[in-house]
């Protein structure tokens, strides 16, 4: 299949054509150059592409074929909806006719994940130059010999996403489509050329292998200490710092965003970062700012005539994305492989002002907690947002999740009790009071605490029992205020503090309640109570 190194004949995949393949970076800004407009080059090197109509994913239109074996495996709902393998099977045709067709065609070849005991091979089929480029970055980049030695890949990307999906197939409700199927172990995408798709798309792949061998993937952070095998995770969702907390010039960075924790340790399943890149600036994120250079990918942002980009500009969107090299952050570790972690840590931004700055959680609320995945939206952070709203995403990633939340629990909680990893909740949002009212907690502060953490500092930490949520509030931290440190005492009315801790509760409870039939007793005594 294979002709030489930079050339394969995809005649197999009924594709035929002989496609460019593994290109280095500088052809593939040639061929985005060359392609009537499709890319420029902005003022410090990185490729500018657009991805078109489609700026972010498109969840509502991911489909999981409902096959044998996966399909008692699979967590069945709103995420992973299930698709009939006869669909699936003519949303390939309709891609591999338009592959087909089409003028002239990349392959990228690489690996998910570090780890060579646990990596697969993946290969991705598209059109955009692009697109071979963000998954160059994206995917573990193979050696010479590794790709002169590649073979048959685990899992193939037939990526047409600039051909609509047709509606008239079963299950398929708009024009664009991404089905996934594990037991053809290849993805199609349709309708769609945001080119995220294809990361989270090889990120539910791990998330469906990696548990069937008994390993946690973890949508997360992961550093280690410098030198050394001790690693930390840090999880949380949008806003909540992970990404911001976990570049620590004293540590290295393992990855930004998806890991799996086995018996060895941590490994990092990308080859590259995807950060959002709305009001970047060099002051603020000095080493993304950096590394969107040359070989970096930027997607959907606005250009001068000089080609320097605005990044407040979201006159296109607000997801505006940077794609880059690993190696691009200066204190990355490479191999993106580390030890066994001392610390997790759960980052969530409370904007209802109720949680501490950092508790200690036992591992059964280390479950709930995973479980419940919370932070919570503060106005102006989107349309109709007036006053702050709770979000729960079950294990701080939902929306990648394949099997049900409780099974990465499990995993979890038996890694954490196997290597006697200590578990902290860490809230980098409001205290004294709600937004509006309270003040956020400032980043030196959460810095920190993370700081301590890393250090070993606050495993003998005093603390002190929270009645309604249970967990252990630390109460002394170094180069943090006392007084910030119990929310009670930060509040200066005390009634309302009350009242507020108790609607809070009350929404885990009430999210916790679709998980609760398949989670076990100690977990189930881990939820708050209403006092």
């Amino acid at each position: 299949m294979t002709l030489s190194r930079h050339t394969i004949d995809l005649s197999p995949y009924g594709i035929n054509t002989i496609a460019m393949r593994n290109l280095p970076p500088a052809k593939l800004y040639r061929e985005g150059l060359r392609s009537g407009g499709e890319s420029v080059i902005s003022s410090t090197g990185a490729l500018i592409a657009f991805s078109g109509e489609k700026t972010g994913r498109s969840p509502n239109d991911k489909r999981v074929v409902e096959l044998a074996p996966s399909k008692d495996n699979i967590w069945w709902g709103d995420i992973n909806i299930p698709f009939p393998q006869a669909s699936h099977q003519r949303n390939r045709e309709i891609a591999v006719k338009f592959l087909d067709q089409s003028d002239r065609m990349y392959v990228f070849d690489g690996f998910a994940g570090w780890d060579k005991a646990h990596r697969i091979k993946v290969r991705v089929i598209t059109t955009r130059a692009y697109h071979a480029l963000f998954m160059h970055n994206m995917l573990i980049r193979p050696t010479a010999e590794e790709l002169d030695q590649f073979g048959e890949p685990d899992y193939v990307i037939y990526n047409a996403g600039q051909c609509p999906a047709d509606t008239s197939v079963e299950g398929v409700n708009t024009e664009t489509s991404v089905s996934l199927s594990f037991e053809d172990q290849e993805m199609v995408i349709l309708g769609t050329e945001y080119a995220g798709e294809m990361k989270k798309g090889v990120f539910t792949i791990m998330n469906y292998l990696m548990p069937l061998k008994g390993e946690l993937s973890m949508h997360c952070s992961a550093t280690a200490e410098t030198g050394a095998a001790r690693s930390a995770i840090l999880f949380g969702l949008s806003g909540t710092g992970k990404t911001t907390l976990s570049a620590d010039p004293n540590r290295e960075l393992i990855g930004d965003d998806e890991h799996v924790w086995t018996n060895q340790g941590v490994f990092n399943i990308e080859g590259g970062c995807y950060a959002k890149v709305i009001d970047l600036s060099e002051e603020k994120e000095p080493d993304i700012f950096r590394a969107l250079k040359f070989n970096a990918v930027l997607e959907n942002v606005v250009y001068d005539e000089e080609h320097v980009v605005d990044y407040t500009d979201i006159s296109i969107t607000e997801n505006t994305r940077g794609s880059y090299p690993i190696e691009h952050i200066p204190n990355a570790r490479i191999p993106c492989v580390a030890g066994q972690p001392s610390d997790v840590i759960f980052l969530t931004c409370d904007a209802f002002g109720v949680l501490p700055p950092v508790a200690k959680l036992t591992p059964a609320q280390a479950m709930f907690h995973f479980i419940s995945g919370y932070t919570a939206k503060v106005a102006g952070t989107e349309v109709g947002i007036t006053e702050p709203q709770a979000t729960f995403s079950a294990c701080f990633g939902a929306p990648f999740m394949v099997w049900h939340p409780t099974k990465y629990a499990e995993l979890l909680a038996e890694k954490i009790q196997q290597h006697q990893v200590n578990v902290w909740l860490v809230n980098t949002g409001w205290s004294g009071g709600a937004y509006g009212v309270g003040s956020r907690i400032k980043l030196k502060y959460s810095r920190a605490i993370i700081d301590a953490i890393n250090k070993g500092e606050l495993a003998h930490a005093p603390t002190q029992q929270d009645p309604r949520f249970g967990f252990s509030i630390v109460t002394k931290c170094s180069n943090v205020p006392d007084e910030i440190l119990d929310p009670h005492n930060a509040w200066a009315d005390k009634a309302a503090y009350e009242m507020q801790a108790n609607q809070l509760a009350e929404m885990f409870n009430q999210n916790f309640e679709k998980y609760s039939a398949q989670a076990a007793d100690d977990i189930k005594a881990a939820a708050p109570k209403i006092l």
